[in-house]
């Protein structure tokens, strides 16, 4: 990490990847953070639909929204400046991509970028950062944490996932009482689809939907009866065995199904065969799949949901622990930024469980970028089929609290940004590949 001299330059902040229900809680920190330092910063701007707003020098002018749109971005979910599913590649593969972004800063007097997204998006940073010496441009780039698979290194938690958590122990919880009142005549098995394509944090969450005291033990145990995880290949006779003894003994099943489950060989139970723009499989489709397998085995009635953006989208249920984490994070950006601290990121360090304790440190983008954090095995019990204590530990902080929107007309009342746009200043265009 090197350390630079600061001065009075503008600033850069945009949205990458998918979005989630606290993305807008890190814009919020990042901005009004950026507004009280003065001293440092000048103009800050957005990049309309992400990283792609830099490359066709598409800036939003952030100053021209109200103080009180900024505060609402805190309760508004999705991005409210828009997002890019956009890789960047390695710059000796297309130099030309980062030249461009170094052209626009120039042009645009930018000195801090700063970058709101996952594992992919802290290699973006540090490259541009890489790029930004190599060229004589200094740039001071800070990574902000957002993924709502939890999969980022080094941090406790990412910003994202705990409103994902709590929205899916939520639905499995209900939904699980709505099958086992009507199970005795009708619908014996529920399937949950989830997201999660190599971490299966969201579908550990589900886990949380079964209390652990004061409520009757049975063999199979409480709902969700059946968590498949990324983490655990898939065997479907020892798991339609498992749903068997389930309904035998309980009467019906839940079961909960990450969209990266795979069989032993690595290939995806659900795989569409396309690429999105990061190179990764398109998934999408395992819960159908799964129901169906225990349809064609058992002949039980079934429904299956998928989550899909719900889930990540759902700010009216969102964990007030995240809420707080995200803006946080997007704070101390700013703050390490100001200080000199190039290619960090700042991350969630727990201090403590009982009562939830937290602090935000910092780390090196190098080693948080392209890495993926893992659902540790003594997480999972012992049949690959459930959550253990350690996991429940884990978890319950992360969903705490409540951080409801306000309400207009029995809806959630979420703001939306003018986006005014900076008068552009160089004449050539650029065409994305």
């Amino acid at each position: 990490m090197k350390k630079a001299t600061p001065k009075k330059r503008n600033a850069f902040y945009a949205q990458s990847g998918g979005v989630s229900a606290v993305i807008n809680a890190s814009a919020c920190g990042v901005i009004e953070t950026a507004m009280r330092q003065s001293r440092y910063i000048g103009k800050v701007y957005a990049g309309r639909d992400g990283i792609v707003g830099a490359l066709t020098e598409d800036l939003i002018d952030v100053s021209r929204e109200s103080p009180a749109v900024i505060r609402g971005l805190k309760h508004t979910p999705a991005g409210a400046f828009g997002s890019a599913r956009f890789k960047l590649k390695g710059i000796e593969q297309n130099r030309a991509e980062y030249e461009r972004l170094i052209e626009v800063f120039r042009a645009h007097d930018i000195g801090y970028f700063f970058y709101n997204g996952g594992n992919d998006s802290m290699d973006t940073a540090l490259k541009v950062s890489q790029i930004g010496e190599s060229l004589g441009y200094p740039i001071t780039c800070v990574g902000v944490p957002k993924t709502v698979d939890n999969d980022l290194p080094l941090t406790d938690c990412c910003p994202g996932f705990g409103s994902v958590a709590k929205y899916i122990a939520v639905s499995t919880r209900e939904a699980a009482l709505d099958v086992a009142s009507m199970a005795r005549t009708s619908t014996k098995v529920f399937v949950f689809e989830v997201m999660g394509r190599h971490a299966g944090w969201i579908a550990a969450a589900a886990g949380l939907a079964g209390r652990t005291r004061g409520v009757r033990s049975t063999l199979a145990g409480e709902p969700p009866h059946v968590i498949l995880f990324p983490e655990i290949p898939f065997e479907r006779e020892r798991f339609l065995e498992k749903v068997k003894q389930c309904v035998t003994t309980v009467g019906y099943c839940v079961v909960v199904v990450s969209e990266g489950t795979a069989y032993p060989d690595g290939k995806f139970l659900a795989e569409a065969g396309t690429r999105d723009a990061f190179g990764h499989a398109q998934l999408g489709g395992v819960g159908p799949v799964v129901a169906d397998m225990i349809r064609e085995a058992h002949g039980y009635k079934y429904h299956w949901a998928v989550a899909d953006y719900l889930q990540r989208s759902a700010r009216h249920i969102a964990s007030k622990v995240d809420v707080e984490q995200a803006y946080a994070v997007g704070k101390a950006a700013v703050e390490l930024a100001v200080k000199g601290m190039n290619a960090v990121m700042p991350v969630i360090v727990r201090r403590a469980s009982k009562p939830y304790k937290w602090s935000v440190g910092h780390v090196p983008l190098a080693e948080v970028a392209n890495r993926e954090k893992k659902v540790p095995r003594e997480y999972i019990t012992e049949d690959g089929f459930g959550i253990t204590k350690a996991c429940r530990r884990y978890l319950e902080p992360l969903v705490a609290g409540e951080a409801y929107p306000p309400y207009r007309d029995g809806l959630p009342d979420y703001v939306r940004i003018k986006g005014v746009p900076v008068r552009k200043r160089l004449r050539t265009e650029f065409k994305l590949s």
